[in-house]
Order: C-alpha cells, then structure tokens, then sequence
C-alpha cells in the first residue's frame, strides 16, 4: 500500500513536470490568441502583431523546451538522447581586421558570433527536429500528462462545491493515472528528438573529416618539430664532432696534447649527442611505453614529475599500440597542465576498465577553471581520442579540483 501511494505521488509531480515542459508553446500560441481577441475591431491585420510574436516564442523556446525533455527523461529513466547539435566552427580575425565565422566577413567579433549562431541554426536539422517536437508533444505527451492535475483540479473543485460525485471522480482519475500519465514522454521523445541514422551518418562523416584534417595537420607539425630538433640539436653536434676529428688527424703528430683535447671534447659531445637523441626518440615513442605497457609508463611518468603523484592502477593490460600512446600523452598533457596553468602540488591518476573499454581519472589539487578552449591543450586532447571513439570530460569548478576522464572503448584487454 505505501508503495503504491508513493508511486502514485512521484507520477503525480512527474505528470505535472511534462506538462510543464511540454505546454510553453501551446501557451504563447494561446496567449497569441487571447491578445488578438482582445485587439480585434474587424480589421484581419489586428492579428499581425500577436502571429509574429507566437512564432518568435515557438523559434525560441523549441530549444530549451526540446533540452528539458531529454533531461527529465534521462533524469527519471536513464536513458540519454543525443541532441546532435551540430558544432560550430570558432571565428577567425584575418589580416584585414575582420573577422570570418564560416559565412560571411563582419567588422566585430561579436557580430561574427551573432551572425554564425543564427545561421548555423536554421541550417542545422536538430533545430527542425525541435521545432517539430515542440509541436508533436503537446498533443501526445502533455495531453496524457495533464489528466492527473485535470483531475485534481476536478476533484478540488467539486469538494469546494459540495458536489461530491464530481470530486469523487475526480480523484479517482488523479490518483489512478499519476504513475502512468507522464510516461508517454519517452517514447515520444525518443520518436522525435533521436537523431535519423541519416543524420547520425552525416555527423559522424563530419567528425572523421575533421578528425582526418587534424590527424594531417599534427603529423605535419610532429614532422618538422623532429626535424628541427634534428637539425639544431644531434645534427649540428654531429658536424662539429666530425671536424674535430678532422682537426684532431692533423693535429696527432704536431701537437699530441691539444688533439687529445678535442678527442675529448668530441667524446663529450658524441654522449650529448646520443642523449639528445633519446629524448627524441622517448618523445616520439618511450621506451618503457613499448617494452612494459602503459601502466608502467604511467608510473615512469609520474615519478619524473615535479608533483606529488600517486597512481591507482590494479590493472595489468596491453592495449593497441596506437591507444595506449594516445592515452599515455594525454596523461602527460594533462600532468603539464595541472603543473603549468593550475599550479598544483598533488595528483591523483586512477586506470581502471570495464565491459566497454579503459577509463582513465587525472585529479590535482589545482585552482581548477581549466575549459576545453578551442585551439587549447584540452581541445587537442579531445580530439585525438575522438580518432578512437574516446571521450574526455572535464569537471574543474573555480578554486579545484580538476578532474578529468578519459575514456576510450577498445577490445584488447
């Protein structure tokens, strides 16, 4: 009994939470109604007025209306309906002053935003699939949702008025469909606000497009940073360490001592040499990467770092090369920035997996804020786990902690 009536309670205050979500529209279009109504004196265009703005209400409102319903659905059943918005590419400022959004030229920045948040808007097919939404739940879901606080009202009603069987009736309606009334919502939403597999292939061809043009790009700058690395460094020791040689040949008869000293000094820079490129070599790939798996480089990594870092890792696994490099730098991106931008003195990095893939946790002591700014350390890093389908989210609240997860879905554990 006192879980039936508890049941009848949250469905009766969820029903009244769709209605809620669901009814803004039809309420500014009945409001819409209400003001011509009451403007009306026989001329048609009274209605101008009140028609324009019910449609800027619907324009404005398909959106948060459409998010609150995906919220409450995955809030109350856990299931989670992707927006698929489509995300906009950042302004650029050119040489001439003004500034591109991927549209049209415009004199501020703030008129670029403005301008590119509009268009990218109305060209984007989640925008419609909300618009449609808005205009669907309310005759399916919101219909359904409001026979609970109907009949409530109904019963209050007839009680006041000492009309009982009305009150009577209405209760029973009330507390009979409040654990079912708002249900419809979810299959509903799930109807009109999932994204076609049309439009979840069109986004995903966008993604690998943008990924492949990233992917490009870093290898290109990966290349000429080991070129230039090559060239200053292992490059120009190795030259110099070749004339030394050349002058130490010369020297061997007439002057033994001084080619003994460049013997040495050409000994000394031969190791600087061969140092150099270790680190080279440990920064395109580490050795203890490749020999002993990602949690031990893991623990290389944090025992090289000037913070206080501990590592929760009861895991022994060896994924693809590939992932676990991008795991492995993202790590060591991540420790940089703790040490750099939110000046901590301790870390945490926690590697643990489950049925779907490996999950990695970086928690420092920091004074947080940290963003996935676009063209920033996070951003990149975001991007090169989406290569593998992996996702990293941030939670760094102003004053700390950050912790970030990455999380990347694999099969060879």
């Amino acid at each position: 009994m006192r879980q039936w009536v508890s049941s009848a309670c949250v469905g009766f205050v969820r029903a009244c939470v769709v209605v809620a979500v669901t009814m803004p529209v039809p309420a500014v279009w009945a409001a819409a109604a209400t003001l011509w109504i009451w403007w009306w004196g026989g001329d048609p265009w009274s209605g101008t007025v009140p028609f324009v703005w019910a449609c800027i209400g619907t324009l404005a409102l398909a959106r948060p209306v459409s998010r609150m319903v995906r919220s409450v659905v995955a809030k109350w059943t856990g299931t989670v309906i992707p927006d698929g918005y489509r995300q906009a590419a950042p302004v650029t400022r050119l040489s001439t002053g003004y500034w591109w959004n991927g549209f049209s030229y415009e004199r501020t920045k703030r008129d670029a935003l403005m301008d590119q948040q509009w268009r990218a808007r109305w060209r984007d097919p989640a925008f419609w699939r909300d618009l449609r939404f808005t205009a669907i739940a309310p005759l399916t879901a919101g219909v359904v949702a409001a026979v609970p606080p109907a009949g409530a009202v109904a019963a209050v009603l007839g009680f006041s008025r000492s009309a009982l069987l009305v009150g009577v009736l209405g209760l029973v309606v009330a507390v009979a469909a409040a654990p079912y009334a708002w249900r419809p919502v979810v299959p509903v939403a799930l109807r009109f606000l999932s994204p076609t597999p049309a439009m979840t292939l069109a986004d995903r061809v966008d993604e690998l497009t943008a990924q492949r043009a990233d992917t490009t790009v870093a290898q290109a700058a990966e290349i000429r940073r080991i070129e230039r690395d090559l060239h200053d460094g292992a490059q120009a020791r190795l030259v110099a360490l070749g004339l030394s040689l050349a002058t130490a040949e010369k020297l061997m008869e007439t002057n033994p001592d001084q080619a003994r000293a460049l013997l040495r000094d050409a000994r000394a820079g031969a190791a600087t040499s061969l140092n150099e490129l270790r680190e080279l070599v440990k920064g395109i790939s580490p050795p203890v990467l490749t020999e002993r798996g990602l949690v031990d480089a893991v623990r290389a990594l944090a025992l090289d770092s000037p913070l206080e870092v501990a590592v929760d890792a009861d895991v022994r696994l060896r994924l693809d090369p590939p992932i676990e490099s991008a795991v492995y730098f993202g790590v060591a991106e991540l420790l940089t920035n703790a040490v750099k931008h939110a000046h901590a003195t301790r870390a945490r990095i926690s590697i643990a997996r489950d049925d779907t893939g490996l999950a990695v946790d970086v928690e420092d002591d920091g004074r947080g804020g940290a963003s996935a700014s676009a063209g920033g350390g996070l951003a990149g890093l975001r991007r090169r786990l989406a290569v593998f389908d992996g996702t990293v989210e941030i939670t760094s609240p102003a004053g700390g902690p950050t912790r970030v997860r990455m999380v990347v879905p694999c099969e060879s554990l």
